[in-house]
């Protein structure tokens, strides 16, 4: 059983077709049972990690060139593409590649915010959803629990998460750029997830004039409101007030766009066309990418971020070498379980032959001794035999290896004739067993 690694990301991949391949929500489950359903058979084991800035399919298979193969046809699939229409983004990652991947994903060194820490939530989020759909096997289990503890370990012995940055953060920074002071703003947040949560936490430390939560659910945007002194209302009810923000941040799990172009336009001809900063940190896009044409918008996507949490990093990229050679090191480990392994079921046939053949000759000592035989000679009969039968195997292996020829061979099995006519005597009756068997 080898692993395997297929995906895209935000370095390989634009974000119009990220979202193409994007799971979201209750999709995930879906997907995940699905991909067991379609693909079941060169994949033996399975976990699907979807975030904004990642798709990417986990797997255990006997062969890793047709999993590959598989895999493609069925992402692109999912998105309504071509298998040709996303070779050329996607990577794909074999044996010790994957773990090392896998690694480096969870440490947030893949991250498009050096060391970020959120990834690690959303590759455990990918594990119970692979769990639940029955396609998480021992491979990938020990796979991912080894990378939950690298990523411990790199954060407790580098600096990797220090001087915190973020997408949320980001979009304070580019807030502040626009506005020169969050204190006299309003701001709109778009859902009541872990992301909207995050930028929540940063924009509330800049205390706004007022803060809002809108979700489908209005129990959840109330829980969230209540957190950050903020109101809350129904998703529904945005059309009739999105006028009254300065500041859209919006991250939710819908397929389809929830903020229109003819939305945001009645919005600035109700705010007599004064700035308006909207955030999409979204995947699929909440909102319609023609409101970046507007004159008075200033519309942010995940990807737009990228440039500015770049800035200021220096103190991650260095730790990021130190964090580089820790995985290194976890990685030889993990190969070295792998390789254990893979030697389980020539370890469990060896016991059973080894089995089998004890039982063999215990059940010929038995007999021997039933019939009258001297119990130091049967005894002595059997050891000689097992050492024998148990030595067969390996002996004959060294032979074939060093290629030994038969005189040598003869001396390996017979070290002196004493021996080897205690040997002799296992194969052959005795003279007292001869003789009984006369009279009978």
């Amino acid at each position: 059983m080898q692993l395997l690694t297929l995906g895209l990301n935000h370095q390989s991949a634009p974000l119009a077709m990220r979202e193409r391949v994007a799971f979201a929500g209750e999709s995930l489950i879906k997907a995940a049972q699905d991909l067991k359903a379609r693909v079941g058979e060169v994949l033996c084991e399975s976990a699907i990690l979807s975030t904004c800035n990642r798709t990417e399919i986990y797997g255990a298979t006997p062969d890793p060139q047709q999993a590959g193969a598989v895999l493609e046809k069925w992402i692109a699939a999912h998105g309504g593409l071509k298998p040709n229409e996303v070779r050329s983004h996607t990577y794909t990652l074999p044996g010790d590649q994957t773990v090392r991947h896998a690694f480096r994903v969870a440490s947030g060194l893949d991250s498009m915010v050096l060391g970020e820490a959120q990834i690690l939530g959303q590759m455990k989020d990918a594990v119970r959803t692979a769990h639940e759909a029955g396609s998480l096997g021992p491979h990938l289990h020990q796979l991912f629990q080894r990378s939950f503890a690298v990523a411990k370990e790199v954060r407790t012995q580098t600096d990797i998460g220090s001087q915190s940055v973020s997408l949320a953060a980001a979009a304070v920074r580019l807030a502040e750029r626009i506005f020169e002071r969050i204190e006299d703003t309003r701001v709109l947040f778009v859902g009541a997830g872990e992301m909207i949560e995050l930028a929540a936490t940063h924009f509330a430390a800049r205390r706004p004039k007022a803060m809002l939560v809108a979700n489908r659910s209005l129990d959840r945007a109330q829980q969230l409101g209540r957190r950050f002194a903020a109101q809350s209302m129904e998703l529904s009810a945005i059309s009739n007030r999105l006028h009254e923000f300065d500041i859209v941040v919006s991250c939710t799990a819908s397929s389809l766009p929830i903020i229109g172009l003819g939305m945001v336009e009645r919005a600035l001809k109700a705010r007599r066309h004064k700035p308006l900063f909207m955030v999409d940190l979204a995947v699929p896009r909440d909102i319609e990418p023609e409101v970046s044409r507007l004159p008075d918008v200033f519309l942010y996507t995940v990807d737009d971020l990228g440039d500015v949490v770049r800035q200021g990093m220096a103190n991650r990229r260095q730790a990021a070498s130190q964090a580089e050679a820790i995985i290194e090191a976890r990685v030889e480990h993990f190969m070295h379980w792998l390789a254990r392994r893979r030697a389980v079921p020539a370890i469990q046939e060896l016991h059973d032959k080894a089995q089998a053949l004890r039982r063999l000759e215990l059940e010929r000592a038995m007999r021997q001794l039933a019939k009258g035989d001297d119990p130091a000679q049967v005894i002595e009969g059997l050891s000689l035999a097992l050492t024998a039968k148990f030595l067969h195997g390996p002996t004959q292996m060294l032979q074939d290896a060093a290629g030994l020829g038969s005189e040598a061979q003869e001396s390996l099995w017979l070290p002196n004739r004493a021996h080897g006519k205690r040997l002799d005597r296992l194969h052959r009756p005795s003279k007292r067993l001869t003789l009984k068997a006369a009279e009978s």
